[in-house]
């Protein structure tokens, strides 16, 4: 007689989660002073403190766990010899929630930080000059600022004012010598953001 596969708690599948981001994250923050992990705590920290609700906060604390997925062949984004990131690490990190199970929201924030980065240096001219060396080096990979067309069709999307405030966040989550909440402050919040 076969068995059925066994179920995992949702409180299972954060606490593999973090696991994993707790593992890898120790690396720096491509092109950055601080680690990963410290980079997408930080972002968590501002969200919450803006006052964002559930799903936003953690799509911010996971807006980057596409860089975390182990993969056999790593697809890195190189510009002039130097590594600037994973490449398509959003949409990998989209799918891979997805399939965790979190809700729509969270899914596509996520899978939106890199196209909200083009949105935001087609409409705000002093943005890209804020941008950190390293961003600046990725948006060329990425395909540079959006088209006129393609700032039109960005903000048709239900949650695009969430994806440019989540792109400011993870800009602003560059602080070397700030310490933000650890991932344990944020479990009851990922699993309530799962919907099965």
């Amino acid at each position: 007689m076969a068995q059925s596969p066994v179920a995992i708690s949702n409180k299972d599948k954060i606490e593999s989660l973090f696991q994993m981001l707790a593992e890898r994250g120790q690396g720096d923050y491509i092109g950055e002073k601080i680690s990963q992990l410290e980079h997408s705590l930080q972002a968590a920290y501002f969200a919450k403190e803006t006052g964002a609700d559930d799903e936003t906060v953690i799509a911010a604390l996971l807006h980057d766990v596409g860089q975390f997925i182990p993969f056999s062949e790593s697809k890195d984004l190189i510009l002039n010899g130097e590594n600037v990131g994973r490449r398509s690490h959003e949409t990998l990190g989209e799918q891979y929630l997805r399939q965790m199970g979190f809700t729509e929201k969270v899914c596509r924030l996520v899978g939106a930080h890199v196209v909200a980065k083009k949105y935001l240096t087609a409409v705000d001219p002093s943005y890209h000059a804020g941008l950190s060396d390293a961003s600046k080096k990725s948006l060329i990979l990425q395909g540079g600022p959006f088209t006129a067309d393609e700032v039109k069709e960005f903000e048709k999307d239900p949650y695009w004012k969430e994806k440019v405030q989540l792109r400011k966040w993870d800009d602003a989550a560059k602080l070397e010598d700030f310490k933000a909440p650890d991932l344990d402050n944020y479990a009851d919040m990922a699993a309530r953001s799962l919907v099965n």
